[in-house]
């Protein structure tokens, strides 16, 4: 079964903010298995206007990956995400070779 992930690009408007995001996020994450594999750091913008900070999320398929994005616990994150930050998120099929 292909993985699943979460690709998310973020811009940042109250630092202090967007900690409590984190705190709040992270029972959804251990809860659903998810493994980060970016998490805000260097970058370049070779294409399009890009984010100040962009994230990579592996989990185990693409629909554990929407079952943690629809949690309760996530949920609740995203309405403190949503007031401190702005920027999109997309989930994504891996690809199995």
């Amino acid at each position: 079964m292909p993985k699943g992930y979460w690709i998310a690009r973020v811009d940042v408007r109250d630092p202090e903010g967007y900690k409590d995001y984190v705190t709040a996020a992270k029972p959804a994450f251990e809860r659903f298995g998810a493994k980060f594999l970016a998490r805000g750091g260097a970058h370049d913008k070779v294409e399009g206007p890009g984010r100040a900070r962009n994230v990579i999320i592996e989990f185990p398929s693409l629909e554990v990956a929407l079952d943690c994005y629809n949690s309760a616990e996530y949920q609740a994150a995203k309405a403190i995400r949503q007031k401190v930050a702005d920027g999109e998120i997309v989930l994504v099929e891996g690809f199995e070779a």
